[in-house]
């Protein structure tokens, strides 16, 4: 159980702030994951470090990438998903992964504590030995590519444990038939243990491992497409709890709140009105019978489920 524990602790050390920030990308389809190997060498993941576009990052930045990149404990690609998601807020909580766990925060079921230091970077910590930063490195509308680097000095461990993450998400965005937003992507995912024990645990324990990958990626993109929703069906409900909510500074719960605003209005635009034309006599039947259209209008409920897997933080996107 002790070694269990720890193999959970060292995986989360690189992707705590990651999985709810990319989470973006996941909800209702489900299952898509493609049969890929897990070994560093893997074909798939040399075709990934080559997509990159280094040559827009500094010799620094370079670095920092193909260090994790070239000599990873793990490679993952996680489920390719879709969801139904607007595409501004998408951006934002992408940007801003804080919102989500103080969302969370508020709603009593995690205790993961998130910081934002910078423009680009955010911290976080579980409380009981877990510590990450998460740096965006590059970012636009399509493509984004975050750093992480964390350890786990708890008691389960006689001395710290670090790693590193690189993590490359991809993004597409495309209408949908009643006028909203489908985002599709993906996330490839190497992860790097500083320590030869945790590394042979991290390596024999892969598949379990990347299972919890794949679900904790779903279950925050699932939450994040329900954020969506329920700012388009109960915005005065979701206006609360962006003014409610803690760990999120007075200016992103500002853009929060003006999102809310944007969403509910424009999907009030949308919302079929019922018809105000006065029905004609009928001149097809002898009795004279006056037929007309029934005026309808269905109020949408708004859903907001609790996700089954809490997510920690993320680092900030760049346009």
């Amino acid at each position: 159980m002790a070694g269990g524990t720890i193999r959970y602790r060292i995986l989360w050390c690189t992707l705590c702030a990651l999985a709810t920030c990319v989470p973006a990308m996941g909800g209702e389809q489900r299952g898509l994951l493609r049969p890929i190997s897990l070994s560093p060498s893997s074909k798939q993941r040399k075709e990934v470090i080559a997509s990159l576009p280094l040559d827009r990052l500094t010799q620094q930045a370079q670095q920092r990438i193909m260090t994790v990149a070239k000599s990873p404990t793990l490679y993952r690609r996680l489920p390719t998903q879709a969801i139904r998601c607007d595409r501004d807020m998408f951006l934002f909580l992408s940007r801003n992964p804080e919102v989500l766990v103080g969302i969370w925060d508020l709603m009593g079921i995690t205790n993961v504590q998130t910081q934002r230091t910078g423009p680009y970077h955010l911290s976080a910590t579980d409380g009981v030995g877990t510590h990450c930063n998460v740096e965006l490195i590059y970012g636009d509308p399509n493509l984004h590519i975050y750093v992480a680097d964390g350890y786990y000095d708890g008691r389960l461990a006689t001395k710290p444990i670090h790693g590193k993450g690189l993590f490359v998400m991809r993004s597409s965005y495309a209408p949908s038939q009643d006028g909203g937003t489908t985002v599709t992507g993906t996330l490839d995912c190497f992860v790097q243990i500083e320590s030869l024990g945790a590394d042979l645990v991290a390596r024999t324990l892969s598949g379990v491992i990347g299972r919890s990958a794949d679900n904790n990626f779903i279950e925050t993109a699932r939450f994040m497409a329900q954020v969506s929703q329920a700012s388009a069906q109960n915005s005065p409900a979701m206006i609360n709890v962006a003014r409610r909510m803690p760990q999120v500074t007075p200016t992103a719960k500002s853009q929060f709140e003006q999102l809310v605003r944007k969403i509910a209005q424009q999907a009030s635009l949308q919302t079929p009105r019922p018809s105000m034309q006065t029905p004609r006599p009928s001149m097809q039947t002898p009795t004279g019978s006056m037929q007309g259209p029934r005026s309808t209008m269905q109020t949408p409920r708004s859903t907001m489920q609790t996700p089954r897997a809490t997510m920690q933080s993320a680092g900030q996107y760049n346009r």
